[in-house]
């Protein structure tokens, strides 16, 4: 049985985290940043990007952050547009 997590602004539904997202990220960054997006701070992305992000939480658009690692690197979260899944990945493994 798979639970909803809704601790913020929006559900996450299940959440997932790319393989390749998992060799270089640490679950403290992970969970940093996922708390970040569900709080509606949306990272890195474009101010284009962060409009689209507030006007998809009134219309149910999907939803699309960007954080660095200590290291970095560039990552992203996305929550779909229903709200059933967030998927933490490197943006080349989009």
């Amino acid at each position: 049985m798979q639970k909803q997590i809704f601790i913020g602004l929006f559900p996450l539904g299940t959440v997932v985290v790319t393989p390749g997202c998992m060799e270089v990220t640490s679950e403290e960054e992970r969970i940093s940043a996922l708390t970040r997006h569900v709080n509606g701070d949306w990272g890195g992305v474009s101010d284009c990007d962060k409009q689209y992000n507030d006007e998809a939480m009134e219309d149910e658009g999907r939803l699309l952050s960007a954080y660095l690692t200590s290291s970095g690197l560039r990552f992203w979260i996305i929550t779909e547009w229903d709200r059933s899944v967030t998927t933490i990945l490197l943006p080349e493994e989009y």
